[in-house]
């Protein structure tokens, strides 16, 4: 703890200063220190009607990100200085997006309409296009409640762009890799951790000891079965041998050998299912989507 900006003891002096001088109730504040690694603000924003945010000085568009997905409408609380005392300001982001941060300090961000709940599926409008073509929404939602997502869990993700982005929305205390190996996918991802304000999400364009010494050892990976793909399951075994695995495929000769591929990594007793989605058109015709197999299995057991 000694190593940040703000440490433990810095963070209470934030909160008596913010439960002095606001009838703002600190129960329910969720603390956000962007001063450290891969900290996700819009996301913690858009979930939470009290943030306290730590920053450090600069973020000259900090306030700009936020007016521009929608947040405009929610109140800032501040100082001018760097320590928690003197005058205390409100303003809305709207009226903020000309300036950034003066000094390292505290901030509550207000913001009535939070959502309250996690909803996996967001709709493949919400993403930008590009070179990626993404599963249908409420196949997506079943792959990522098979990941049994939560806070802190580490996640890596292979040929998957929509299911790193709601991954990390619903996971902003984790870290998540992102292994694309087309460039045009790599640079598409990126639109897309811009566009929803994510910061916790590292692109490498392999799996190796090359690309992911240094990061975060996942618990769970999520892949699309590819020629690749028994690479790719060794060497998430090589660093966590009780990884969880979430593999998707269409291809049905794939999914009937995937208990004897896994046999062979020592993983028993797969769960196979193939999920079929169908949407009823207003001219009551069947739009049918593809209907794609989803393995998953935990190594270790």
């Amino acid at each position: 703890m000694s190593n940040y900006l703000f440490n433990n003891s810095n963070i209470i002096t934030w909160l008596q200063y913010f439960s002095d001088h606001t009838q703002v109730d600190l129960e329910h504040v969720k603390i956000l220190d962007i001063t450290r690694k891969n900290k996700n603000l819009i996301p913690t924003v858009e979930a939470h009607r009290c943030v306290l945010v730590f920053t450090e000085a600069g973020h000259p568009d900090i306030f700009y990100k936020m007016y521009d997905v929608g947040l405009g409408e929610c109140d800032v609380i501040y100082n001018e200085g760097s320590n928690p005392e003197g005058e205390i300001k409100t303003d809305k982001v709207k009226n903020m997006i000309d300036r950034g941060i003066n000094a390292s300090a505290g901030m509550l961000i207000l913001n009535p309409n939070a959502r309250s709940i996690v909803k996996f599926g967001m709709n493949n409008d919400s993403f930008s296009t590009g070179s990626v073509k993404y599963v249908g929404s409420e196949i997506r939602s079943i792959l990522l409640n098979k990941m049994q997502i939560h806070e802190g869990k580490n996640i890596c993700v292979i040929s998957g762009e929509s299911i790193v982005i709601e991954s990390a929305l619903a996971n902003g205390e984790g870290d998540i890799i992102a292994v694309e190996y087309k460039e045009n996918d790599r640079h598409t991802l990126e639109d897309n951790l811009s566009r929803f304000g994510i910061q916790n999400v590292t692109i490498i364009d392999h799996v190796g000891e090359d690309t992911m010494a240094g990061l975060p050892i996942p618990d769970v990976t999520m892949l699309v079965a590819s020629a690749s793909m028994e690479k790719e399951i060794a060497y998430m075994l090589s660093i966590n041998p009780n990884m969880e695995f979430v593999i998707y495929t269409l291809d049905f000769l794939v999914a009937g050998s995937m208990q004897k591929i896994l046999d062979e990594f020592g993983i028993r007793d797969a769960d196979i299912i193939q999920v079929s989605v169908s949407n009823l058109t207003s001219k009551h015709t069947y739009n049918t989507q593809p209907a794609p197999w989803i393995i998953t299995c935990k190594a270790g057991q």
